[in-house]
């Protein structure tokens, strides 16, 4: 977490830095493509004080308000930066159309260019650097800010590309300005919905069923007789941290002692392949008649049906709330 804090906070430094450097070009050249870029500058420098501001929040340790931590700060600033993002695409695109139907005489091309280039270039590596970081401490905040000046930078591409163009053809097509700041407003709004979607979805603790799927395939290839079923599961990510919570039915003539015992080899088998900050949260409930035909425990002393079959755990059925097995007796 330290490191994301880190990172965040140069993010914000140099957004700051850049954004003044693309005024200096917008008031040197007069471009409105140039305009919308210092725009967006604003955006980064928004989002990456909020960004800083949620990160540390987040690296703040659980309390009795908040069991599950301070995360969701993180989802809430990227919620916002990518609101930020998609209003200021919008305003790219009234501007470059008013520009379009009344174009503006273009000065100082080159060393607008010039300035776009190295704040592009900037931006590029900072946003590839803080989009790996932010996979790699499961940070929501810097994957969406290192995906915004990726984004930021490809754009940069597009507006480097159009003053060339204008320089060299000494402001003879002026309707390139405007068209080149539509293209990639586009790309701007379709990269903040995504940013904002991304962030609604941790908001609202949608399951990242990849992540989901690689914990069923763990439990199911390692899985014990005494886990005579497994169902309610779930997996969450908060600020980096994977939260398991699942109900296991053991066999009913189990002691507590026994479903601990189970319990723990979840817990260190779950940490064993996605870390040790892991949440693991289980609760065991005993067996009933009903799931004989999918219980494969041997020498059981309360078995009342013959052994059928296993239930294969699979991303379907395990997240339901019902036990598995009653169907097929009730089908019976």
């Amino acid at each position: 977490m330290k490191r994301s804090i880190r990172i965040q906070r140069l993010i914000a430094a140099l957004g700051i830095v850049l954004f003044l450097g693309k005024m200096l070009a917008w008031y040197l050249t007069g471009s409105v493509t140039v305009l919308t870029d210092a725009l967006e500058g604003i955006v980064n420098v928004v989002a990456g004080l909020m960004g800083l501001y949620s990160i540390a929040l987040a690296a703040k340790p659980r309390d009795p308000n908040h069991p599950l931590g301070h995360g969701k700060a993180e989802f809430i600033s990227s919620a916002v930066e990518g609101t930020l993002i998609t209003i200021a695409g919008f305003f790219i695109i009234y501007e470059a159309i008013e520009h379009l139907i009344v174009p503006h005489q273009l000065e100082k091309l080159d060393i607008g260019l010039l300035i776009v280039a190295a704040s592009g270039l900037v931006n590029y590596l900072m946003g590839v650097y803080a989009a790996k970081q932010g996979e790699k401490e499961g940070s929501m905040v810097l994957v969406s800010a290192g995906k915004h000046l990726v984004t930021d930078a490809y754009s940069g591409i597009a507006i480097i590309i159009g003053l060339t163009l204008l320089l060299l053809t000494k402001n003879r097509y002026l309707w390139l300005d405007s068209a080149v700041a539509l293209c990639f407003a586009i790309i701007i709004v379709i990269t903040g919905y995504r940013v904002v979607r991304r962030s609604i979805s941790g908001i609202m603790d949608e399951t990242d069923m990849g992540q989901l799927q690689k914990v069923i395939d763990v439990l199911q290839a390692n899985r014990r007789p005494a886990w005579v079923d497994m169902h309610h599961l779930r997996v969450l990510n908060h600020s980096g941290r994977m939260h398991v919570d699942a109900h296991l039915t053991v066999p009913n003539y189990y002691t507590v002692q026994e479903a601990g015992s189970e319990i723990k080899q979840i817990d260190s088998l779950v940490k064993e392949h996605f870390g040790q900050d892991v949440e693991v949260f289980i609760q065991t409930e005993g067996c009933n008649p009903a799931q004989c035909h999918v219980c494969g425990m041997e020498h059981c002393p309360i078995r009342a049906h013959a052994f059928a079959h296993e239930e294969q755990w699979t991303l379907e059925n395990i997240w339901r709330e019902h036990r598995h097995g009653h169907d097929h007796t009730h089908a019976a």
